[in-house]
């Protein structure tokens, strides 16, 4: 089945791009969740005047996504933790604990954007990457104390 996509859909295509998919993805997923349109001869004319749209939107989201970018790349986060005598926390420090952390500093972003691989258990510093937007990530310092 050919659709084409109105969305970016990762893994997949970005939006405007004509795709062929299997038949079940496009009429379970994509269709229902308004990602994509068939390709019929009625939506190809159309396609050009959502192109433009499309470009419109990918501008206004790109924007918004650097400036997320520089606000956050100026950002360090220090966590108090309980932790033990060897440095090892009691329970784990996860994405939901830097997105609050980075909403009280003036920077509130959703927990998934938020791309940690394994929760942390230790003190120390460590590298955390948040997804801004496109293929923007920058990276925040992240320092987890004892309490």
């Amino acid at each position: 089945m050919k659709v084409i996509l109105r969305e970016d859909v990762e893994k997949l295509g970005k939006a405007g791009e004509v795709v062929k998919v299997a038949d079940g993805f496009g009429r379970n997923f994509l269709l229902p969740r308004r990602l994509a349109v068939p390709a019929n001869v009625r939506n190809l004319k159309s396609l050009e005047h959502d192109r433009r749209v499309i470009e419109a939107r990918v501008k206004k989201t790109r924007k918004t996504a650097e400036s997320l970018a520089t606000r956050l790349s100026s950002v360090s986060l220090t966590i108090p933790a309980k932790a033990g005598e060897e440095g090892k926390l009691f329970g784990a420090i996860t994405s939901r604990d830097i997105a609050e952390a980075l909403g009280k500093a003036g920077v509130p972003v959703d927990r998934k954007t938020v791309l940690l691989p394994d929760p942390i258990k230790q003190l120390g510093d460590y590298k955390v990457k948040i997804k801004a937007g496109g293929d923007l990530a920058p990276e925040i310092s992240v320092s987890v104390v004892a309490e």
